[in-house]
C-alpha cells in the first residue's frame, strides 16, 4: 500500500500508534530508493530540523522523515518543495499522532498528501490468515460458512495480549510491564505536544474508567459526572486520547427513516491488551462470571473489521447500531451504494434466539440492502438462524476470503 501511494503521490505519511512497526514499514519500503533517512528521535536531528526547516527538507530523491509530529515546522518547507517539484515518492513520513491535531500545524497539505493508518497487529497477520472476512460477506453473504477448533479461553488469550508486537511475544507478566511503561510514554510525552495537561492523574483515572465502559456508548455528561472531570476538559482528552491512538470512536448508523434510532457514539479501545491491562484483567480474569469478556471480545471484533476496512477491496464504513427501544447490532458495514452486513458478537459458545434480535430488525429496516447478519461467538461450527443471518466461529474473521 505504502509503495503504491509513493508511486503517484508526493507526500504519503504513515499514521500510528508507537511500536505498531512504522518505522521499519517505511526502512523496508525505502530500500530498494537512493533514500535519506532522518530520525526526529534524535535530539541532534531534531535541532538540526527546528533551526533550518527549509534545507533540512532539501533531497534530491526520496527523503524518509520519522516521527514528523516533533517538528511540525518541517510541513510548509516541505509543501514548498513539492509544489516547485511534484514528482511523486517526494517524502515518507511517520507519526505517532494524528497530524491534523496538533496545534502548530501550517499547513495539511491538502491535494499533495496520502495518509495511511498503521494499527496494532491483526490477528491475521498474526495468524497467517488472509484477513478478508469483510470481502468475504459482501460477496458470499449468508453463504459463509467456518468450522473451528479454537475455543473461549483461545480467544481471551488473543483479547488480552492485544496486537502490539512487543506485547505479543512477552509473557502475561512481562506484558504488564510493557503496558505500563507504553501508557506512561504516550502520556507523558505524546499527549504533551498536542496539548498542555496540567493533572496526568486525570487523564490516567479517565483512561481506566474508559476501559470499564469498552463497547458502551460514549456519553461525555455521564463521563464527566463519574469522573469528577469538568464536561469541557473531558472532551479535550477524549479528543487527545484519539489523537494518539487508543481510543476509537464508532459512529451510531441511520437508514435515514429510522427517527428511533440513538445517533450517540460507542467507545472502542485500538488495542485490547491495553484496555484489559487498565482493567487488570488478564485471560483467566475476562473468563470469569465478573469479568469483562463481553465488553472486550466486541471491542476486539469491531477493531478487526476497522482494521480490515483499511485495505479490504469492498469499500465501506463502520458504524453501530442502536435503537431507543435498545434493540442494538454491535457493528453494521454499509457500503457507498448502501448496502449493509450487520455483526453481533457473542463471548459465549451458546447462541440464542434474543441474541438475534438486532440482526433481524435491522434486516426488517432494510430489505433488499440487508446482504446479510452474522452473529460471531465462541462456539465450533457454523449455524443457520432463518434467512440472510448466520452464527459463525469468532476465528473466520481472519481465517475467510471471498
Amino acid at each position: 500500500m505504502v509503495t503504491e501511494a509513493l508511486a503517484d503521490t508526493r507526500v504519503v505519511l504513515v499514521n500510528g500508534a508507537r511500536q505498531v512497526g512504522k518505522s521499519t514499514l517505511t526502512r523496508l519500503t525505502a530500500g530498494p530508493h537512493d533514500a535519506v533517512i532522518r530520525l526526529l528521535d534524535d535530539p541532534a536531528t531534531a535541532r538540526a530540523a527546528k533551526d533550518d526547516p527549509t534545507g533540512f527538507v532539501e533531497h534530491e530523491s526520496l527523503m524518509v522523515i520519522d516521527e514528523i509530529q516533533l517538528a511540525p515546522e518541517l510541513l510548509g518547507p516541505i509543501k514548498v518543495s513539492v509544489d516547485l517539484d511534484p514528482t511523486p515518492g517526494r517524502y515518507l513520513l511517520t507519526g505517532s499522532s494524528r497530524i491534523l491535531a496538533l496545534r502548530t500545524l501550517p499547513d495539511a497539505l491538502p491535494g499533495r498528501m496520502e495518509v495511511i493508518e498503521l494499527w496494532p497487529f491483526s490477528q491475521g497477520e498474526m495468524q497467517d490468515g488472509p484477513d478478508r472476512f469483510v470481502d468475504a460477506a459482501f460477496q458470499h453473504g449468508p453463504n459463509l460458512d467456518h468450522s473451528s477448533e479454537l475455543r473461549r479461553r483461545d480467544y481471551l488469550d488473543r483479547v488480552a495480549s492485544g496486537g502490539y508486537p512487543e506485547a505479543v511475544r512477552r509473557t502475561s507478566r512481562r506484558r504488564t510491564a510493557f503496558f505500563d511503561s507504553y501508557l506512561s510514554t504516550l502520556i507523558e510525552r505524546d499527549v504533551l505536544e498536542l496539548a498542555s495537561i496540567e493533572r496526568h492523574g486525570d487523564l490516567l483515572k479517565l483512561l481506566a474508567l474508559l476501559a470499564g465502559r469498552t463497547g458502551c456508548l460514549l456519553v461525555p455528561a455521564t463521563l464527566a459526572n463519574q469522573s469528577g472531570i469538568p464536561r469541557t476538559t473531558l472532551i479535550r482528552y477524549l479528543e487527545l486520547l484519539s489523537s494518539v491512538f487508543l481510543i476509537k470512536r464508532i459512529p451510531a448508523w441511520s437508514t435515514g427513516q429510522a427517527h428511533r434510532a440513538v445517533g450517540t457514539p460507542k467507545l472502542a479501545f485500538v488495542d485490547t491488551g491495553i484496555a484489559c491491562h487498565l482493567l487488570g484483567q488478564d485471560a483467566v480474569q475476562l473468563g470469569e462470571p465478573n469479568g469483562a469478556a463481553g465488553g472486550m471480545m466486541e471491542n476486539f471484533v469491531t477493531m478487526e473489521l476497522a482494521r480490515q476496512l483499511t485495505w479490504s477491496d469492498q469499500r465501506g464504513r463502520l458504524y453501530h447500531y442502536r435503537t431507543k427501544d435498545k434493540v442494538e447490532v454491535d457493528a453494521v458495514i454499509e457500503t457507498p451504494d448502501g448496502r449493509v452486513i450487520g455483526i453481533e458478537v457473542k463471548a459465549g459458545a451458546t447462541v440464542r434466539t434474543e441474541d438475534l434480535t438486532g440482526l433481524r430488525n435491522l434486516a426488517s429496516r432494510l430489505g433488499d440492502r440487508f446482504i446479510a447478519g452474522y452473529v460471531l461467538y465462541t462456539g465450533q461450527q457454523t449455524l443457520p438462524f432463518g434467512e440472510k443471518i448466520k452464527a459463525l466461529p469468532l476465528e473466520a474473521l481472519w481465517r475467510l476470503a471471498p
